[in-house]
């Protein structure tokens, strides 16, 4: 069934689709512009990180995603890094496919772990957020 959902929103100066839309998202989380990155969030975001995973949950809007994921990521590590190889759009979904990195908090050893996040869209916003990594390797580095 196709969705009815537009794939694409009109910004001033031309069209943007979901992809784009969301590798904008991962040039300003690795640009430290975290404004910029909750801007794409619908107020009502479900953020789903996985279970096993430190942060483990679901949190709903941006304000909660802020608080429990992004100012906790150096609870257990240094220098956190999302490194997107590829980007999958169809429809409202968009899979960005790449690797988390992060130094060793107590040693500064670089870790690397393999991870997929699923995200939907609507209306230009990012409605939905789902983390799939290797929780136990992730758990095994940090420690």
């Amino acid at each position: 069934m196709l969705s009815s959902r537009p794939i694409c929103v009109i910004q001033p100066g031309g069209t943007v689709n979901n992809k784009e839309i969301i590798q904008d998202l991962y040039r300003h989380f690795a640009a430290g512009d975290v404004p910029s990155v909750t801007a794409a969030f619908a107020d009502d975001i479900e953020w789903t990180e996985a279970d096993g995973f430190p942060l483990a949950g679901t949190y709903t809007g941006p304000k909660a995603v802020v608080e429990n994921v992004f100012m906790r990521l150096g609870d257990f590590s240094d220098n956190w890094g999302v490194d997107v190889d590829r980007f999958i759009a169809d429809g409202d979904t968009v899979v960005a496919e790449g690797r988390y990195t992060w130094n060793h908090k107590t040693t500064g050893e670089p870790c690397a772990v393999r991870m997929a996040h699923v995200w939907t869209l609507a209306d230009g916003k990012a409605t939905h957020f789902l983390q799939h990594v290797d929780t136990a390797r992730v758990r095994e580095l940090i420690e």
